[in-house]
């Protein structure tokens, strides 16, 4: 997927908890199936799981997770992970890396016999992030999500015209323009900023956790609408708008981080991964801009 990337296995992961955290190294090691992005994720045994960042990019994502992590947990309504060791680079592998509690369940993608009891569920999540003292938070980065979308004007722009013909180019900017154009925030927030389906975690039903806070920062709450057009559509995405109360010009906001987010993925990853390329298009019918 990624020019710098780096390639994980099994016998790697067991190469070096022998290493490093021998008492582990005899549980069965699992690649679990994903179209993240950034890391490899490996079950090990019933109760842990081994995270390998992919790239250089990628190598921040721990320690954020390890410092604001523990804080924001026993604020939240869902289980989030739980860093239990920390790996050095080692055995040919050029990164830190890291082991996890595991979280049983499924991501939303699958079949959810009540959306609409989700859709409530992370409305409830992201209120509660919401509520969240901010004071000492992480600022956001230029161009990440969260800030000004016209901060990235210009890679969506950029990624409409890659495109071409495989979205309605004429509808996306249309919708694009709407964004930008909608009024700003008055507050910021604490937002997760890749409620993606893949990072949303479903066990019987229910919103059980919530994975992946290599995004998280202090910013635009609409950042934290993704799922809207993600996972819900008709009467879920009703109830999620609904649950958090939005304002017209937070949900064109969040229209806004939703477009930008699938448009700039789609043609980076529209040879090396079929998951996030469908996930893309999935957000792209939702937005009215691909048939």
């Amino acid at each position: 997927m990624h020019t710098d990337e780096v390639e994980t296995s099994a016998d790697l992961v067991q190469r070096l908890l022998v290493d490093q955290f021998p008492q582990w190294a005899a549980l069965p090691i699992t690649l679990v199936d994903s179209y993240g992005t950034d890391h490899d994720i490996y079950r090990l045994g019933e109760s842990l799981s081994v995270r390998l960042p992919r790239i250089a990019g990628a190598t921040g994502q721990a320690d954020r997770e390890a410092r604001w992590l523990p804080r924001l947990a026993p604020h939240l309504p869902v289980a989030v992970p739980v860093q239990v060791a920390r790996g050095r680079a080692a055995c040919g592998y050029p990164f830190e890396w890291s082991v996890y509690e595991w979280l049983p369940g499924e991501n939303p993608a699958g079949a959810v016999a009540d959306l609409d009891q989700v859709a409530l569920d992370v409305a409830r999540f992201v209120r509660s992030l919401r509520a969240i003292d901010t004071a000492g938070g992480p600022t956001r980065s230029p161009g990440g999500r969260g800030g000004p979308l016209h901060d990235v004007d210009r890679g969506v722009r950029e990624a409409i015209a890659e495109l071409g013909n495989r979205i309605d180019g004429r509808a996306a900017l249309r919708a694009w323009d709407e964004a930008v154009a909608a009024p700003g925030w008055v507050k910021d927030a604490w937002v997760h900023a890749d409620l993606l389906p893949g990072n949303l975690i479903i066990w019987r039903g229910r919103l059980s956790a919530v994975i992946d806070w290599g995004t998280l920062t202090v910013a635009d709450p609409a950042a934290d609408l993704l799922p809207a057009w993600n996972v819900f559509s008709g009467s879920s995405r009703t109830a999620f708008r609904a649950a958090l109360e939005v304002d017209d010009a937070t949900w064109a906001r969040g229209r806004g981080w939703a477009l930008c987010q699938a448009l700039i993925a789609l043609p980076y990853y529209w040879n090396t991964n079929p998951g996030m390329v469908r996930q893309g298009l999935i957000a792209c019918r939702a937005l009215e801009v691909v048939s």
